[in-house]
């Protein structure tokens, strides 16, 4: 997300929550009905409203969360404590996390969490062996494509790529080039044969920190079992993770050869997603990309 919209999706929540704030809405009682502990509800929270319709979006993310917390043993995720509609929004309310700027020691701490997650989930799978997810899930206000595959090429390529180059071209933006890069790309994947890890899905820096206290945290995930490579390419996206997060996580589970190829094929999809969402100078941005793995291949 530019710079630009991310403030005007910020101010608009803001004074959502204003305005909610000032009505009779009773909060606590609404949380009390939700099966929220009455101590809970008096307690600091953290509150998502959307539009009634977009519901889902909540669902999905709260869905996400639920998956990765037995995962996360080191790390801290905000519990889901309440979804529904309330004055005719969708409301999802979490757990409060008190975010600090974080120092080396909280990053690296990161760095090795994310590493025991990713190793903690081939456990926990629920479909050993398959790359995907039950349904379709939310990465920001764009569509993350469910399935499952054995194939992690063909899942990429299919689900992530191939979907977003349509969406494209539904808006009269065609590239040849594309055609040749899911033709070229799968194979070359297959070749590194990672395991179906559960990712975070969307870890550009706005969506993990530190806590005050020093533990590391992760939220507003768009989950699925994929090759783990994926949350550490998309955290050097957008300003990046500091390398101490990299460097920790690399001495606790060390990424095989090849990553910073695969890196440019994974972040893709995220460019085309904005571009998609935003156009302007993330289609530039996509056609870039599409150009230097097509050199790689």
């Amino acid at each position: 997300m530019s710079s630009g919209s991310f403030r005007q999706a910020c101010c608009s929540t803001v004074w959502e929550l204003r305005a909610l704030s000032e009505s009779s809405f009773d909060l606590q009682s609404w949380l009390q009905q939700q099966g929220v502990s009455a101590e809970h509800a008096r307690g600091r929270l953290f509150c998502k409203w959307l539009a009634a319709d977009q519901i889902e979006r909540l669902q999905a993310e709260a869905e996400g969360l639920q998956a990765l917390i037995p995962c996360a043993d080191s790390l801290v995720l905000p519990r889901p404590l309440a979804l529904g509609l309330a004055r005719g929004r969708a409301l999802l309310v979490l757990d409060w996390l008190d975010l600090a700027g974080g120092d080396r020691a909280g990053w690296e701490r990161l760095g090795r969490g994310l590493a025991q997650l990713h190793r903690r989930s081939l456990e926990l799978t629920p479909a050993p062996g398959l790359f995907g997810w039950h349904d379709d899930r939310w990465i920001g206000a764009g569509i993350q494509r469910g399935g499952w595959q054995r194939s992690w090429g063909a899942f990429f390529c299919q689900q992530r790529l191939a979907d977003q180059f349509q969406r494209l071209e539904a808006q009269g933006l065609w590239w040849p080039q594309s055609e040749r890069l899911l033709e070229m790309l799968p194979p070359w994947l297959e070749q590194h044969q990672p395991e179906p890890c559960l990712v975070h899905g969307d870890l550009w820096p706005g969506n993990a920190g530190v806590l005050r206290d020093g533990r590391p945290c992760l939220y507003d995930p768009a989950v699925s079992y994929s090759d783990r490579e994926v949350d550490l390419a998309m955290a050097r996206m957008f300003g990046g993770l500091p390398e101490a997060f990299f460097a920790a996580y690399n001495d606790q589970w060390p990424l095989p050869a090849g990553a910073e190829q695969r890196l440019i094929a994974y972040n893709l999809f995220h460019l085309l997603n904005h571009a998609n969402l935003f156009g302007g100078s993330y289609i530039d941005q996509s056609r870039r990309s599409v150009e230097a793995l097509l050199r790689l291949l």
